[in-house]
């Protein structure tokens, strides 16, 4: 057989392997890329978000991130990242994604950006001074840090798409309950005091101390869910946890901090043993209602950030134990769907609106009920804002994996749901993500009462979380018909 034959045969029995390949429907591949970059204001002072008081900040306690990974099987390109911030409004994301966009390729609606709720960050776009007359006006800083804010994001996302490379990638879980406890609780009788509007119909109270409990109002969900995504000779590349825990604090005054996420990834890159590059992300699942408080014993008193460290390391030590059992794989699959969803914006009364105008006009504040005089300002903006709001609601499949994301803080009650009944198992919910619209309660929450039901802590609509479960649903189902 001359060289020319032979060069036949192999071109054609390579075109025949490739046809075969391409009829069994068999993976190209998956691509993979990772990155940190690092967000920490270089302007001071800044507020700090998270609280109803003004809490200005000179320095930083650790580095805020932004943490990116890009996912790529050859025919879809998705993006996850995550933010060190307490809140981050869908107008400053949507143009940190249409910038990497641009940069990428990748379609925005394959973007998943949510903040992990830290609450000692910065405002992610300029506010007005906390309150007239108090606290300096620091717009200026604001709006610098809101810049680098917006760049930040979309430069995550660029490198993480600029460094992909083959990989593989798998998921697990671990239960650690122990640092959960649901904030809300029945009281005895008499024991809970009013709202801001001056109410006296709440049945449970947020972080209600130690005295006078009853039983709390809901569950926790223990579970940390975790991806892992591996370079092709197994060197681990990212790795993107899930928990729903609130937050833990305990950060020293006057500094930023990224909290017990951004501990999180500096220790799970020691327990994994990680290369250079490795990115570690912890996102904020299902826990509106949940915190880091044992309200049935007394934890010793801990210097700043100690506690941080404490959770940190536990939850490092639980995604590590998950990591060893996962199967990684290179042939997977990914879909992501996206949909908006209109929702109507709560509002108070004429009678409600005049009486807000009224507290405001009152100078001895100890003659109102607590925080009176927000929940006033709360009240009048939204009397006097649009009527409805558009939420982004994102589904995502990897391989058999789901993961849904809402802008809001999510009830555990709603996460748990979506856990029950998606077609994926398992699946996940990032809560915060493409925005932040406040506390999202079921029905039956709402009817207890309480700091999460609040009008203006609360903003949409009381049968909100029933109508974007159904919509996740049905987006879980779209990309899940892809398997």
């Amino acid at each position: 057989m001359n060289n020319r034959v032979t060069m036949v045969c192999i071109s054609l029995l390579v075109s025949i392997a490739f046809a075969l390949s391409c009829s069994t429907g068999s993976a190209p591949g998956l691509q993979a890329g990772a990155a940190a970059v690092d967000i920490t204001p270089k302007v001071w002072p800044l507020p700090l978000i998270g609280s109803f008081s003004f809490r200005p900040a000179e320095s930083a306690h650790d580095p805020l991130h932004v943490r990116a990974l890009v996912l790529d099987d050859g025919a879809t390109q998705l993006a996850i990242a995550v933010v060190d911030s307490c809140y981050v409004q869908r107008d400053v994301l949507d143009d940190a994604k249409q910038r990497a966009s641009e940069r990428t390729g990748i379609p925005e609606s394959n973007m998943l950006v949510s903040a992990t709720h830290t609450h000692s960050a910065p405002p992610a776009k300029p506010r007005a001074p906390f309150r007239i007359g108090q606290g300096e006006d620091l717009t200026a800083n604001e709006t610098k840090y809101s810049e680098q804010l917006r760049a930040g994001i979309a430069e995550a996302i660029t490198r993480a798409y600029e460094t992909r490379a083959a990989a593989e990638a798998g998921w697990g879980a671990a239960q650690l309950p122990e640092e959960l406890s649901n904030r809300r609780w029945f009281k005895k009788e008499g024991t809970i005091p009013p709202d801001p509007f001056g109410g006296t119909t709440d049945t449970v109270q947020m972080n209600p101390g130690r005295k006078d409990l009853v039983r709390p109002a809901g569950p926790v969900d223990p579970e940390i869910s975790v991806l892992s995504v591996r370079t092709e000779d197994g060197k681990p590349l990212a790795l993107l946890a899930n928990y729903s825990l609130h937050y833990v604090g305990g950060i020293p005054r006057g500094q930023v901090s990224a909290d017990y996420f951004g501990e999180f990834a500096r220790l799970i890159a020691e327990r994994l043993g990680a290369p250079e590059g490795f990115v570690g992300i912890l996102s904020n699942g299902t826990s509106a209602d949940v915190n880091n408080i044992d309200f049935t014993g007394k934890r010793p008193r801990r210097e700043p950030f100690e506690q941080v460290r404490i959770v940190a390391g536990k939850v490092a030590d639980k995604s590590h134990e998950a990591y060893r059992a996962i199967e990684h794989r290179s042939g997977l699959t990914l879909a992501m769907g996206e949909r908006i969803l209109t929702l109507d914006r709560r509002k108070p009364t004429g009678e409600g609106y005049e009486q807000a105008r009224r507290v405001l006009t009152v100078e001895d504040e100890s003659t109102l009920p607590r925080r009176a005089k927000p929940y006033a300002r709360r009240a009048i903006e939204l009397y006097e804002g649009p009527e409805t709001v558009d939420v982004k609601l994102q589904a995502v499949r990897i391989g058999d994996l789901g993961i849904t994301a809402l802008p809001f803080e999510t009830f555990t009650e709603i996460g748990l749901a979506l856990k029950e009944n998606s077609p994926l198992k398992p699946t996940f919910t990032i809560s915060l993500a493409n925005g932040g619209e406040g506390y999202l309660p079921t029905p039956a929450q709402h009817e207890l009462g309480g700091y999460e039901t609040w009008l203006g802590t609360n903003r949409v609509e009381k049968q909100a979380s029933v109508k974007i479960t159904e919509t996740l649903l049905q987006l879980l189902d779209e990309v899940a018909a892809g398997i």
